[in-house]
């Protein structure tokens, strides 16, 4: 009870998104009305499927990528070895790695309208319930199987680095130091929950060559340009 006090305490602030730029705007509109077929889905928790052992990693260069169907807002996913094959294919990279339950155009939506997703995040998975934390989720914009897995998240991380985080939170510390490290809360759910979230999640922000509120080291953000969403005119194409 003291520490889901502590936690609701810490997440009451909340920091406004940024207003996108008009030109995010119209691609987050877009993505939004786009439709997966046979989206990818999430049998159970990932992190009681890989406890004790370290999730699959893709190959270097793998890419998840895109193609429409000839109406323009049906679409396919499909994981390739590199993004030469998948354009060799006719398709086009949307993610570096593999494809996952967060690979949707809805959930690159959600990643490219909030720059910061900690606060909101944190948020919902303070909620007493798994499905109230899950709904919570959704009504940040992502997928049903996206939803489920940053609730396996963020429930992991609470398991594996709730002291830890509530020291940082009560603290005020930064997300990260003026050298670019992060706080110790974020490098323990980096540590404890991130190899496993990647390979369920399929999209980071960092492997869609989004960056975010937390600074990260140039090599770690892909080059993906979102340039493939039909409806949409890239600002150089206009």
């Amino acid at each position: 009870m003291i520490a889901a006090a502590l936690l609701l305490a810490c997440a009451a602030a909340t920091s406004a998104d940024p207003s996108p730029d008009p030109a995010r705007a119209r691609l987050v509109t877009a993505l939004r009305a786009k439709v997966p077929l046979d989206p990818p889905g999430l049998a159970g928790d990932p992190y009681d499927a890989w406890r004790g052992r370290a999730p699959p990693r893709p190959p270097p260069g793998a890419v998840c990528a895109v193609r429409f169907e000839p109406d323009g807002v049906r679409y396919q996913l499909r994981g390739f070895p590199s993004e030469e094959e998948a354009r060799a294919a006719g398709w086009a990279p949307t993610h570096a790695g593999g494809c996952g339950t967060c690979s949707t155009l809805q959930d690159l939506a959600v990643y490219l309208q909030r720059p910061d997703l900690t606060t909101p995040v944190r948020r919902c998975g303070i909620r007493p319930t798994a499905s109230g934390a899950i709904a919570c989720l959704e009504r940040l914009g992502f997928s049903p199987a996206c939803a489920r897995t940053w609730w396996f998240n963020a429930r992991n991380t609470r398991r594996e680095c709730l002291w830890v985080c509530v020291k940082s939170w009560v603290s005020g510390e930064p997300s990260a130091g003026p050298d670019a490290r992060l706080n110790p809360c974020l490098q323990c759910d980096e540590d404890r929950s991130g190899p496993v979230f990647k390979a369920a999640a399929g999209r980071t922000r960092r492997n869609s060559g989004l960056r975010s509120s937390i600074p990260r080291p140039e090599d770690e953000v892909a080059h993906v340009v979102h340039d493939y969403v039909p409806g949409f005119a890239p600002p150089a194409a206009q």
